[in-house]
């Protein structure tokens, strides 16, 4: 993935492939909550983790428009979930957008970053951002600019792994051992939204009202080592471009170390990912 924004789920604004995308395969389970009190308006539903949080963000039945992004998977689960007459989407990597124009006809699929949306004020019904925000090089004006394209009582709803929490199993278990092997590795945990609350902070600070929060919980089920490191061989998303740089008896170390910590044939791990709301003044 390049390093900017695109959208992953709703509005288009940015995305993440390689080992980061790879892993979002599971099943869905439990949310809680940790900010207001209301109905969360992300929630995991339904499928593989792939399609179940690209499809967390639950859409109003009666929205119309929805400026949804991330390309191919998420858009289709955005436009589904919303029964949305009109759907638009974003992603700096045009293989990304080429994809979603193949997947999903009619939507208006460009290729550009979340903090400079083409899109005109309130053309939208809602914005949805998923797993990708922590790959904005300005989240918070990825946040606004998500929020000046919704139209006022509108939803803008984000996700994004829990790497500084280490909830996000496979990630947790690559970087620990990349950590022990190269202690100056500087890891992911320092990216927008991967820690509890940011996200629902970045939201308030873009003047969003009502804004509520949570865990989105998750298991990635795999069918043995291999299904779990090859993805971190395409050098995609900041894991993959970790390992790349490695020598070949770096790497094969960084193999070994993590095939001692997942169990043998097949195994699920968790995966969680935060999650905030809000609605647009």
């Amino acid at each position: 993935m390049s390093e900017s924004g695109g959208l992953g789920g709703g509005l288009g604004t940015g995305r993440d492939d390689g080992p980061d995308r790879a892993a979002r395969r599971g099943k869905p389970g439990a949310h809680r909550k940790t900010k207001g009190g209301k109905k969360p308006a992300v929630s995991a539903d339904a499928g593989r983790f792939d399609g179940g949080v690209d499809g967390a963000h639950s859409v109003d039945p009666s929205a119309q428009s929805v400026d949804g992004a991330g390309s191919a998977d998420g858009v289709g689960s955005v436009k589904t979930a919303g029964s949305a007459e009109r759907v638009a989407a974003i992603d700096p990597a045009p293989q990304f957008v080429a994809a979603c124009v193949a997947r999903n006809p009619g939507v208006d699929a460009r290729q550009g970053i979340a903090e400079e949306l083409p899109w005109e004020d309130g053309a939208f019904d809602a914005a949805l951002s998923c797993l990708v925000i922590g790959f904005m090089r300005d989240a918070d004006r990825g946040v606004r600019e998500m929020a000046r394209v919704t139209r006022p009582k509108g939803t803008v709803a984000i996700c994004m792994w829990d790497i500084a929490g280490g909830g996000m199993t496979m990630l947790r278990i690559f970087w620990s051992v990349m950590r022990d092997l190269h202690p100056a590795v500087p890891g992911e945990q320092q990216r927008p939204g991967t820690w509890d609350g940011d996200i629902a902070d970045r939201l308030e600070r873009a003047g969003l009202t009502g804004v509520t929060g949570g865990a989105l919980d998750a298991n990635a089920d795999y069918t043995g080592f291999d299904d779990f490191w090859d993805p971190l061989t395409l050098a995609v998303g900041p894991a993959g471009q970790a390992l790349a740089s490695l020598q070949s008896e770096e790497r094969a170390a960084v193999r070994e170390g993590c095939r001692a910590l997942v169990p043998e044939g097949r195994f699920s791990l968790d995966a969680r990912a935060w999650y905030a709301s809000g609605t647009v003044a």
